[in-house]
């Protein structure tokens, strides 16, 4: 535990040399945590920017503005139309790369409007091992990824959550509903609308980690092994809702919950492509 302490030692003086930082805050896991890190730091000197959109979950949005009303930090909400990007509506493999730029450069402008030069986001140690395009517009732009300097894993980030009584301690990971679509795919305000309602739902039945690929009308279920049972129990409600919901075709992989799994079908050479 000592050097996990030492850690967020490191953290804090990471952020404290930055004298000021706007953190793009969605109120996941370890943005929450980074930014609690970073309102222990710099104090009014740390601004949360969220932005709102139709490809994350309106729940979470909200969860990120009670946080901040609780804990007292400066928060700043802005609307992102995803869907008036067409490299988000195409949804190429490099759809994360052009919908990570253009989010980022907003948080930029509304950092420079309050007088701040540094723009951190969430990124941890654990995020190298995976296709993310994403990667390289938080790179080309000059965001910082302290967690990351400071040599954090997702499981330290829990750990230190836990132990910091924050609400995300034991919240399931989080993604773009984007992701729940095959690329290539284009991705439409129905069909987010009905992953999110669907994956709602599911959750609502006491899963704690679930995804919903939508595959045109098929919904592809991923939820952990141990959830199985409970999946197959519920089958018929399930199947039900989710064709109120707008699907044709209900399925559940056996595999189970992974993230990136629509990665799975690119070649391997745009896979090995860690950006």
């Amino acid at each position: 535990m000592d050097q996990l302490h030492e850690k967020y030692e490191a953290l804090l003086a990471e952020l404290r040399s930055y004298g000021g930082v706007a953190v793009a805050f969605s109120g996941g896991v370890d943005s929450t945590l980074l930014l609690r890190a970073a309102h222990d730091a710099l104090g009014d000197r740390a601004l949360a920017v969220t932005a709102a959109s139709e490809a994350f979950p309106m729940r979470e949005t909200e969860a990120a503005a009670r946080f901040c009303r609780a804990n007292g930090i400066r928060q700043e909400t802005f609307r992102f139309d995803a869907l008036d990007l067409a490299q988000f509506r195409d949804n190429p493999p490099d759809r994360c790369y052009h919908c990570k730029k253009a989010i980022f450069g907003k948080i930029f402008e509304i950092a420079a409007e309050n007088g701040l030069r540094v723009v951190a986001e969430g990124s941890n140690t654990d995020d190298a091992g995976d296709y993310r395009p994403g990667m390289r517009a938080i790179r080309e732009l000059g965001a910082k990824s302290p967690l990351k300097a400071a040599g954090l894993g997702k499981e330290e980030i829990r750990a230190l959550s836990r132990e910091m009584l924050l609400p995300t301690a034991g919240k399931p990971s989080l993604a773009c509903l984007a992701s729940r679509f095959p690329y290539g795919e284009p991705i439409t305000a129905e069909m987010l609308e009905a992953v999110e309602e669907a994956e709602r739902f599911l959750l609502g039945l006491g899963l704690t980690q679930v995804r919903v690929r939508a595959h045109g009308r098929l919904a592809r279920i991923e939820a952990l092994p141990e959830h199985f049972s409970l999946l197959l129990e519920k089958r018929g409600e399930i199947t039900e809702m989710l064709k109120n919901f707008g699907f044709s075709y209900v399925s559940m992989d056996l595999t189970g919950y992974r993230t990136g799994s629509m990665n799975e079908a690119l070649p391997a050479a745009e896979r090995s492509r860690k950006e």
